[in-house]
């Protein structure tokens, strides 16, 4: 699944190239260059994040995070070419997640990005899982079917847990890599269809006709939501 961006910036040059800087990194970027049509599109689409420009000709940035803020707890990254430090101190209060001063690096904003929309998916991942006689377990790092204790390794644990939370989505391998790639478990050395293979070993009743997580040709897997 491909993450949704909003970009607010009313630098039209430094608009397009993060749009395909990040269109490159596997991002969907939509770009409005003033406050109120960026507001807008927040109302009629569904993001996965915000990079808010402080400056707009229009309205104050500080303003439309406020506005962001009021009914929606999507994560904020907010740019500006100010040096004040209380721009910053400001910004987080008005509810921003992170700040990035301009001129900046588009691999940090990059980066930038990538952390604030983990920390919040995080912040939304249910504790256990129940899919019929499958439960996973985060808070004990346990997998169980029909009660017994299924042998994972911690990365197999981890990715069957990003499969689970997005359950009933189709999640590319880029996005499965991406979201575990943050977390300190064991190097990602072997391809991912190789620890879906060893997951559904210890979870599917037949691994070679699985029934909860099934591949998508081309694009990725979709944890099924399968009710026995």
């Amino acid at each position: 699944m491909t993450p949704q961006i909003l970009l607010i910036d009313d630098d039209v040059r430094l608009a397009e190239m993060l749009k395909e800087y990040l269109f490159e990194a596997h991002y969907h970027v939509i770009v409005a260059h003033t406050g109120s049509d960026g507001a807008i599109a927040s109302q009629v689409t569904q993001f996965d994040a915000v990079i808010l420009d402080l400056m707009l000709p229009d309205k104050d940035g500080l303003d439309i995070c406020r506005e962001l803020r009021s009914h929606s707890d999507i994560p904020i990254l907010m740019l500006t070419a100010k040096g004040d430090p209380m721009d910053r101190v400001v910004g987080l209060e008005m509810g921003a997640d992170d700040y990035l001063p301009k001129p900046f690096e588009p691999r940090e904003l990059l980066a930038r990005l990538k952390a604030i929309m983990r920390r919040r998916a995080g912040s939304n991942e249910q504790k256990q899982h129940r899919f019929g006689a499958l439960e996973v377990d985060s808070e004990a790092m346990e997998v169980r079917l029909a009660g017994r204790r299924c042998t994972l390794t911690s990365y197999q644990f981890k990715l069957l847990e990003v499969l689970a939370n997005g359950a009933g989505r189709v999640l590319s391998r880029e996005y499965l890599m991406d979201q575990l790639q943050g977390s300190d478990l064991e190097a990602f050395d072997r391809s991912i269809d190789v620890h879906i293979s060893r997951i559904r070993s210890e979870i599917e009743e037949d691994p070679k006709h699985p029934k909860r997580v099934i591949t998508v040709r081309g694009v990725g897997y979709v944890f099924a939501k399968v009710q026995e």
